[in-house]
């Protein structure tokens, strides 16, 4: 049955919400483009502990650019509940391990599954993910294949997978013969929708109602979507267009992130009934 799934996105060290297209830097510079809805003034340990005490689970911790600060939020929140947060951003072979050290349930790789092919286009690197597979377990493995939509010459959208804060599409299409296979070798999916990602404007429920379809055997409520969610009400459309198999995660419209649609107590409510 679908539900209520928590995130804490960290930028330069503080938790915040970014408006998903826009972010293009680690850090907040005079010069970037990155457009931030919310900065808390919270540490991440605070959020950690509200999802904890509301038994919210299978909440995921972003580390949206690599460096220092990023790295120690991420810690704190992980020792405030640990073995009960997913940490993703900038995770690859070499500090997956020390992550899971950390206290993280799962690690969420992306961008280091992809490579660049013969054409300059990167591309999903099958051997990258059998790698990290085996090193960490399938069981503690997240594939992040958060995308962008394209529009074909036919009019028909398609949704291309998007790495590097989502501003490079690579050569893979989501499709349920793609998440079937990389199914084999993770235990869930985390799934951006980053033209909509901060916005508050609605979620994409062309995409949802496609990842109902395309849900492997086995990971129904182990696709998490992300992007748009601005009312209670998007439970029960995500629950309708996905057969109750996708999850969702609410952003900026969260009155815990500064929001004014959404109030975390309902969402805490909604769990608890269903």
């Amino acid at each position: 049955m679908t539900k209520f799934r928590g995130c804490i996105d960290i930028h330069s060290g503080q938790v915040k919400q970014i408006v998903g297209g826009t972010l293009t830097q680690d850090d907040a510079t005079p010069t970037t483009t990155t457009i931030e809805n919310f900065v808390s003034n919270k540490p991440s340990s605070y959020f950690a502990n509200l999802y904890k005490s509301n038994n919210i689970v299978g909440c995921h911790v972003i580390k949206l650019g690599s460096n220092i600060e990023n790295d120690n939020a991420a810690k704190l929140a992980c020792k405030t509940w640990f073995e009960g947060l997913q940490i993703g951003g900038g995770i690859s072979d070499v500090n997956a391990l020390e992550w899971i050290d950390c206290g993280a349930s799962h690690v969420i790789v992306t961008s280091w599954l992809f490579t660049k092919n013969s054409e300059g286009v990167m591309e999903f690197d099958w051997e990258k993910l059998k790698k990290i597979s085996k090193l960490v377990g399938r069981e503690k493995l997240i594939v992040d294949l958060s995308c962008r939509t394209v529009i074909g010459d036919d009019g028909s959208r398609k949704w291309i997978v998007a790495m590097n804060k989502w501003q490079t599409l690579t050569a893979n299409e989501l499709s349920g013969c793609f998440l079937k296979r990389v199914g084999e070798y993770c235990d869930e999916f985390l799934i951006h929708a980053a033209d909509v990602e901060g916005l508050c404007n609605g979620i994409d429920e062309d995409l949802v109602r496609s990842l109902g379809e395309w849900c492997p055997q086995g990971f129904e409520e182990k696709i998490v979507y992300a992007g748009g969610a601005k009312s209670i009400d998007d439970l029960d459309i995500v629950k309708r267009l996905s057969n109750g198999k996708v999850d969702l995660t609410y952003g900026s419209s969260l009155d815990i992130f500064g929001g004014k649609l959404v109030k975390f107590d309902e969402l805490v409510q909604w769990n608890r009934d269903h």
